[in-house]
């Protein structure tokens, strides 16, 4: 088995939000092996909120890939500069080549992980990510498995807040005239994949039927979800409260918490609701929910198709054209989840 005491450790992950969020209990596995020993991660600006507050971790370095640090040479005197801590143990957990040129250049003592397969030859030990069997926070657990490590008990997923974050959401709630009593449904209509979103006109209906049972409705997502959900609402009897395009990431995982359900599409959201403990219908399809569904007992999944083919990536589904869409889910089905979730959960 790997020692990880008393050293310094630098785990690289450049992925984005729902990725990140999933990494989570890889980290509470790793800080536990690794008595002593100071842990910086290296994550994507953009995203960093879902672990700015990790406990687990005990330096944040970011990355603005899409921006200033979108080149080589960035990446480089990135990679340079962290070179200069002199790193024990180096942990790559994603193969595509920016992350992987940033871990090679970072050179630590030990060099192990993932890694595109150009910057193999630079690394100590590779390891494999298992997409074939297990759900992708278990496959990034079993990095540590296969450097052997077996005690892999974890709490899922997390998401840490700041009071400033719990702030924002209180005085969001506050201000709409939420009340403590109040149900809150919240609903992610929103993602970067067209083909997981189910129609904004059905999303309108299940939130009219909840909110004529007394419940406040409120729509979360970033701002390129607004037309999304202005198409939505404009179909909408009853007055919900909108929360898109208000929130950074931490004060959205804040306004998630205070709901009782979350109604959403395959998203980082549903992960960031799962990372608070609300009960959730995730709408799923083309992706497979054995790998990529709610990490969580609490959730009641609604998959679009019964037939999946392992290896397949989602775009290769998609470009072949037998996908049906996510449509076919009825909202008869998102509104009895909805339903049987609040019967099982409620206060």
């Amino acid at each position: 088995m790997i020692n990880l005491r008393q050293k310094k450790i630098i785990v690289t992950f450049l992925m984005h939000l729902g990725d990140l969020v999933l990494i989570t209990p890889f980290l509470q596995v790793l800080r536990r092996h690794a008595q002593g020993s100071k842990i910086t991660l290296v994550v994507d600006e953009k995203v960093a909120d879902v672990v700015r507050y990790n406990p687990n971790i005990d330096r944040l370095v970011t990355v603005d890939k899409k921006g200033k640090d979108n080149s080589i040479g960035a990446l480089w005197h990135i990679g340079r500069e962290l070179h200069k801590n002199h790193y024990d143990v180096l942990i790559n957990l994603h193969p595509n080549e920016r992350t992987s040129f940033l871990a090679t250049v970072i050179h630590a003592k030990e060099f192990m992980g993932m890694s595109h397969f150009l910057f193999r030859p630079f690394m100590d030990r590779y390891t494999r990510l298992d997409r074939l069997h297990l759900h992708a926070a278990d496959m990034y657990i079993n990095v540590l498995e296969q450097l052997g490590i077996d005690d892999h008990r974890s709490e899922g997923l997390q998401l840490f807040t700041c009071p400033a974050w719990d702030e924002k959401a209180r005085a969001f709630y506050e201000e709409a005239g939420v009340r403590p009593q109040d149900k809150v449904i919240g609903f992610n209509i929103g993602s970067a994949v067209p083909q997981k979103r189910w129609p904004p006109k059905r999303f309108a209906a299940v939130a009219d039927y909840f909110a004529e049972k007394g419940c406040r409705c409120v729509f979360f997502g970033g701002s390129m979800d607004l037309d999304m959900v202005n198409e939505a609402v404009s179909f909408m009897k009853q007055k919900p409260l909108i929360g898109t395009g208000n929130f950074s990431i931490g004060e959205l995982a804040a306004a998630i918490r205070r709901c009782a359900l979350f109604i959403t599409n395959d998203s980082g959201p549903m992960h960031i609701a799962v990372s608070q403990h609300v009960p959730l219908v995730a709408l799923y399809g083309p992706s497979n929910p054995k790998f990529y569904g709610p990490y969580t007992n609490k959730a009641i999944v609604l998959e679009s198709t019964n037939h999946y083919e392992i290896g397949k990536s989602m775009k290769q589904i998609i470009k072949e054209g037998h996908y049906k869409g996510i449509s076919v889910i009825p909202m008869k089905q998102v509104i009895e989840a909805g339903e049987e979730l609040l019967a099982a959960y409620a206060d």
